[in-house]
């Protein structure tokens, strides 16, 4: 079984509105449901399982039901940070998962994931144990020497730029958080799946990635979701 975990735990308070973002609405449709959509439709995925702040789970059964999300299947609460979410989506399928089921991880705020990216994190994560979405990185990285200058870089081709969705086999995920919460290994401040799986000793595997798959953070990644809706796709492009 492939299950999809999807973490709308937080309130979003960078993007300075007075709904949590995942909820705003973008031509009549809610951010999350973009999310859950690209999920429902992917024949590899066969249920989902909603991490949702307190006081959405009704709204979010309504919303289901209205645009025909009929995979979700069980929603939990949120904790207090990104990995207290986590690891409640996880703690949440030990009486569902088997050992070798596969749990797909991924922010409801990147709406715009593509099926041929969740196919590959998926493919790798049967082939290797893990698999996380991931691209090169075409920026220059300079390390600071102090606040106004530098002497030293990283070179770009031994980088990669980690997003989710991210596959893991259920039993080593569960064993993951039990560790990571009881010994406080990768759990705090910007921590996630990925860097406590590193921190555990565990070693990941890059799937294709996309740039179009874009975190929903502030006002401007709002506006560029909506560019990437009206977008018409030129069909010479290969």
């Amino acid at each position: 079984m492939n299950v999809a975990l999807i973490i709308a735990g937080g309130s979003g308070h960078r993007m300075g509105q007075d709904i949590p973002k995942q909820f705003i609405n973008v031509y009549d449709k809610p951010v999350l449901i973009y999310t859950l959509e690209g999920f429902q439709k992917h024949p590899l995925i066969d249920a989902i399982e909603l991490v949702c702040i307190d006081g959405w789970h009704d709204v979010v059964w309504a919303y289901a039901k209205q645009f025909g999300i009929d995979k979700l299947k069980w929603i939990v609460p949120g904790g207090n940070s990104g990995q207290e979410s986590i690891r409640n989506g996880v703690y949440g399928l030990e009486d569902k998962c088997a050992e070798d089921d596969i749990v797909i991880i991924h922010d409801g705020i990147r709406p715009l994931v593509d099926a041929s990216v969740l196919s590959d994190v998926i493919e790798t994560c049967r082939k290797y144990g893990n698999g996380v979405t991931s691209m090169p990185y075409n920026e220059q990285i300079f390390v600071k020497d102090d606040e106004i200058s530098t002497v030293k870089y990283i070179p770009r081709e031994t980088l990669r730029r980690v997003q989710t969705p991210q596959a893991y086999k259920f039993g080593k995920l569960d064993w993951a958080y039990h560790k990571a919460f009881a010994e406080g290994i990768g759990i705090k401040g910007s921590s996630y799946t990925n860097t406590m799986m590193v921190e555990l000793g565990e070693r990941l595997y890059f799937a294709a990635g996309s740039d179009k798959n874009i975190k929903l953070t502030t006002k401007d990644d709002l506006e560029m979701f909506k560019a990437y809706l009206k977008m018409d796709r030129d069909n010479w492009l290969k």
